[in-house]
């Protein structure tokens, strides 16, 4: 297939790049209002109890979860006449804005004291922004620009979940233009290093650059017909760039071999096609798997991120194995033009042809590196394991949680907002928990009976309900006006207020208010009830993607080695090199050592439950596209000398070089994503780099290469029926012309 691919594009190489160019304008076009479409939700699990609870409560009372919260300063105290008077028109005001609900404030709930700062300067306003993700944040954007900053003497800020949402869409916007602006310049410079040719080293970048266009335009598609969260846009930009520089880099050093070997153009592009062409391919293959087994979990904001990097994959082989050969085809031999470096020769004294490119292998410094580790597998597999394992130790004092507004930079209103209400406030009325009883309204002496049960628990504060408020088993105010709108017909919901704004607290709470027996049925809903279920979604269905994943690389990596055992043994690497990633993360982003490094950022004593799962999606994809590398070439090694050893050492030393040039350049893109302003995206512009550079050095270098020679022969075997399976189906695909060099490779056969 790749044989006739090569045929097709050499011979229409000006329409496949006019088509692909087209292609991609429109993509770029469509990518403009692209973040028009995304919503900065989706970290909900929709089937779950919070999410019923939610629907029960706009189905049948009309309102939704508190989303609105202003911060009110004022220069004189919160209980002067004026301010009194001032903050009051405001409520009122806010109150009758279209698309708000349920408004109050410390001066309209008889000044509740959990609404008032302990300066007493400062106050709050509470309220509900109506509508689905994508209206009640553009609404509270022009809310902001009403209200927000000096007005009747005092200074009002804007905060809360909704807030959080507007505020995190647009950083992320900024983010993927500043990381691309970024990664960009860099990664031409370290381009031009690698190639030593200036037109080289800028073919991997335009095909990045059509790649990452197209997949914008495709994400455009996907978030008109369905929810797609921020978040997808920097994988799309943090993924696109780094696999399509990957393949492109894979594929024009091969391309420049077979040029350099003696083969015309089309034939090298023939050749190129028909070996790293097919190694792409499994490899793109290989990290969309990876990606899709997201589509597992139900939070909308990871199945995105999923869709969003199997698409990047998928679109980046694409344009590598079609857009890449096209301009090939166009440049042929001036692919060498704008030369900043000039090539060393390997020196041929004492010996000409196959003798001089058996010694030029053999004295490569990944030949030697291979050749010294297999002399002592056994040592050298127990150090490195141990000590990536010691890496990896953090990662068993992991604390999951849910992201939240400290993952914003400090200049964030919805994160001032927020840590002012934890520092100066005595509760978190905005993390109330809605208890809602669809059929429970009509016997209000049961209603009033479970309302004094859970104020009874510890971590409550006050329960507000139909029947009064409820403090410590005892009603603290009788039912009035205030507390109409805890009921409709036969439904009546309840506002639990914790004591403070601990999230381990809220957590606690939730499974205690479920534990407690209640007379009719309840629904537990409210943020730290979504984020409990969210984080039960993300545990129930992990099992699913990892045997998605595995079971998926098992089957892969059997068709590019035709080998039983390094399928088993890649996935065991891979597995290994990213027990030292997440370790790595726990120590910097939970606990806080070296923030400064990346950035200032606020460790918040935990990981948002997202950044694991998604981590090892793309992680593991990219540390598998390694190995697909290299496992492809050593079993051509393998077919030729029929030695595994010789396999091991001459498919390293024929890959080394370009693999961890691939690698320190994806990892150059991917660090470039250190400089967003969200701490999601820091950890992520972190996590992939160490992945890719453990996998490329201390996995491929030492730990790989030992394995197989302790596996020796057995490492390539597969039963009868298998290998018979393996040569119909396998990656097996070769050039049918015979190609020069293949004089220098029978010498190494001898």
């Amino acid at each position: 297939m790749l044989d006739r691919l090569a045929g097709f594009v050499v011979r229409k190489r000006l329409a496949v790049l006019v088509v692909g160019l087209l292609l991609a304008v429109v993509g770029g076009v469509a990518s403009t209002t692209l973040f028009d479409k995304l919503t900065a939700g989706g970290f909900d699990d929709p089937k779950s109890e919070s999410s019923r609870a939610i629907t029960a409560l706009d189905k049948r009372f009309g309102q939704g979860l508190p989303n609105l919260t202003l911060l009110v300063t004022s220069k004189g105290r919160v209980d002067d006449p004026s301010v009194t008077a001032a903050g009051t028109e405001l409520t009122r005001k806010l109150g009758e804005e279209p698309g708000v609900a349920n408004v109050s404030s410390y001066w309209t709930t008889g000044k509740a004291p959990q609404l008032r700062g302990r300066s007493g300067h400062k106050a709050l306003i509470m309220g509900t922004v109506t509508g689905d993700d994508t209206t009640s944040q553009k609404r509270v954007a022009e809310l902001a620009d009403r209200y927000e900053g000096a007005r009747d003497g005092l200074e009002v800020k804007f905060g809360g979940y909704t807030k959080f949402q507007r505020e995190l869409l647009e950083q992320g916007q900024k983010d993927a233009t500043t990381g691309e602006t970024v990664a960009i310049p860099i990664t031409l410079v370290a381009l031009v290093f690698i190639f030593g040719s200036a037109v080289a080293a800028a073919l991997p970048l335009a095909v990045a650059l059509v790649a990452m266009m197209l997949t914008m335009g495709l994400t455009w598609i996907l978030a008109s017909v369905t929810t797609v969260g921020s978040l997808a846009a920097s994988v799309v930009t943090l993924l696109g760039l780094g696999l399509a520089i990957d393949y492109s880099l894979l594929m024009v050093s091969r391309y420049r071999e077979e040029l350099r070997s003696g083969l015309a153009p089309p034939e090298a592009i023939r050749a190129m096609l028909t070996s790293a062409g097919r190694t792409v391919t499994f490899s793109a293959l290989t990290v969309a798997v990876s990606s899709l087994a997201m589509a597992w979990f139900p939070l909308q904001a990871v199945r995105s991120m999923g869709y969003a990097g199997a698409l990047t994959a998928l679109l980046s082989g694409a344009s590598s194995l079609i857009v890449l050969p096209a301009l090939l085809a166009l440049l042929g031999d001036r692919v060498e033009k704008g030369r900043v470096f000039r090539r060393r020769r390997t020196a041929t004294a004492g010996g000409t042809g196959s003798e001089a490119a058996a010694r030029s292998v053999e004295s490569g410094f990944w030949h030697r590196l291979a050749t010294t580790v297999m002399r002592r597998p056994v040592p050298i597999v127990t150090i490195v394991t141990a000590f990536l394992l010691l890496l990896g130790a953090p990662f068993l004092g992991i604390n999951l949680g849910m992201p939240d507004e400290r993952v914003m930079p400090a200049s964030s209103s919805a994160r001032q907002v927020a840590d002012t209400v934890r520092a100066e406030f005595d509760s978190s009325e905005q993390n109330a928990l809605q208890v809602v009883a669809p059929d429970g309204g009509s016997d209000r002496a049961a209603v009033g009976a479970y309302a004094k049960r859970l104020s009874q628990l510890p971590h409550v504060a006050a329960v507000r309900t139909a029947t009064g408020a409820y403090a410590e088993g005892r009603r603290a105010a009788p039912p009035d006006q205030r507390y109409a709108r805890f009921a409709s017909g036969d439904a009546v919901y309840f506002s639990v207020v914790p004591e403070t704004a601990s999230a381990d607290d809220a957590d606690r709470l939730v499974g205690e208010i479920r534990s407690q027996k209640a007379p009719f049925e309840a629904l537990v809903g409210g943020a730290a009830a979504t984020n409990h279920d969210a984080a039960a979604a993300l545990e129930k269905w992990l099992p699913y993607a990892l045997g998605t994943v595995l079971l998926t690389m098992l089957v892969l990596l059997f068709l590019v080695t035709g080998s039983v055992m390094l399928p088993f043994l890649a996935l065991v690497l891979s597995a290994l090199s990213l027990t030292a990633t997440f370790g790595a993360l726990v120590w910097v982003f939970q606990d806080g050592h070296l923030a400064g490094l990346f950035g200032d950022f606020t460790p918040t004593g935990n990981i948002a439950a997202t950044i694991p799962v998604m981590l090892f999606g793309l992680a593991f994809g990219l540390a598998m596209d390694y190995q697909v590398f290299l496992l492809s070439r050593m079993r051509e090694e393998y077919e030729l000398t029929g030695s595994p050893t010789a396999a091991v050492a001459q498919g390293l030393e024929r890959t080394g070089r370009i693999v961890t040039a691939a690698a320190v350049a994806i990892s150059v893109v991917f660090l470039a994503f250190t400089v967003s302003g969200i701490s999601l995206v820091k950890a992520y512009g972190v996590g992939l780099p160490l992945a890719v550079l453990m996998d490329a050095t201390l996995i491929r270098g030492a730990v790989l290469p030992a394995a197989m020679r302790l596996g020796g022969r057995a490492t390539w075997w597969a039963p009868a029926p298998l290998r018979r399976l393996h040569s119909r189906y396998g990656l097996r695909e070769e050039p049918s012309a015979p190609a020069p060099r293949r004089d220098g490779d029978r010498a190494l056969t001898g």
